[in-house]
């Protein structure tokens, strides 16, 4: 079926007639005639029957206006994709850990802002199951977490972008009473762990680390904010275990210093993660490309 004669078609139902299609397109009755003639032969019906001098609409000529203008509809979204498809707009929904969203991403994020100014980005914090969790419900387009046994996760397409060394802090004063409360056996004996909720992957490293060594649980404060868990280290309330990235800055400038872990370095991957059935976007495309390529 061609474009044109539902093209025609239309034009006749809005202008009010044959004559005034003719006008408004600047063709020649005879044309407009003719593709009328295409289209009911097509749809095997007549849409117009002459009533005295005027052609108006038969039933299936009534019935076929609806449909016609889904079809213009359509055609009219799939020229607004091609132009979003084009030029990266539209909205782009990221969920990711705390420590990842403000500690890893925000150069990472102006970057990208500078590739696709009209991408609109939603960031949520959550922690690396939610994020998974919300790539499987559609809640959000690509998750940015840490990949410690996710790998096996069906229908989630994980790809590492990063290793993290994990580094176990506190500020001077605390870090002299940790070393002082150290046993014999070279346990951390007696002092405040800072940590995030027991679902998080940094958590569950620290309680891994732990339970290697044999460190008793002791006192325990719990919160989600990385940066809060920062602020109270700080602030002589205890031990921290969190990557190198988000401690690095305070460690420079000697608010923090790092405790020794005995043993080979304890790290944790990262990765960008997507839905594997998922329509991949444009602006979806360009931020795995940057992230994979550490853009």
């Amino acid at each position: 079926m061609e474009l044109k004669n539902l093209y025609i078609f239309r034009a006749i139902v809005k202008e009010g007639g044959f004559t005034q299609a003719a006008r408004k397109l600047n063709y020649t009755q005879s044309t407009i005639t003719f593709h009328v003639g295409q289209l009911e032969r097509e749809l095997k019906v007549r849409l117009f029957e002459k009533i005295g001098r005027r052609m108006i609409l038969t039933k299936a000529g009534e019935q076929l206006v609806p449909y016609v203008e889904d079809v213009f509809q359509a055609l009219g979204k799939m020229e607004g994709f091609q132009n979003e498809v084009s030029h990266y707009t539209g909205r782009l929904r990221i969920g990711a850990p705390e420590s990842l969203l403000c500690f890893s991403l925000p150069p990472f994020l102006k970057v990208f802002q500078q590739k696709a100014p009209k991408t609109s980005l939603l960031l949520t914090s959550m922690n690396s199951q939610s994020v998974i969790e919300a790539l499987k419900e559609d809640k959000i387009d690509i998750g940015v977490l840490y990949t410690e046994k996710h790998e096996d996760e069906d229908h989630i397409i994980f790809e590492p972008v990063g290793r993290h060394r994990l580094i176990m802090a506190a500020s001077r004063r605390m870090k002299k009473e940790i070393e002082r409360a150290r046993g014999s056996r070279g346990k951390d004996i007696g002092v405040t762990r800072i940590v995030q909720p027991q679902r998080g992957s940094l958590r569950k490293k620290f309680d891994e680390y732990c339970r290697q060594r044999g460190i008793p649980e002791g006192n325990t404060i719990e919160l989600r904010s990385t940066q809060t868990i920062i602020n109270l280290v700080k602030n002589d309330m205890g031990l921290c275990f969190l990557p190198n990235f988000v401690l690095q800055e305070e460690l420079d400038k000697g608010v923090l210093e790092e405790i020794a872990v005995p043993g080979e370095p304890i790290c944790i991957s990262s990765a960008v993660a997507y839905y594997k059935n998922k329509w991949i976007s444009p602006a979806m495309e360009l931020f795995i490309y940057m992230m994979k390529n550490k853009e």
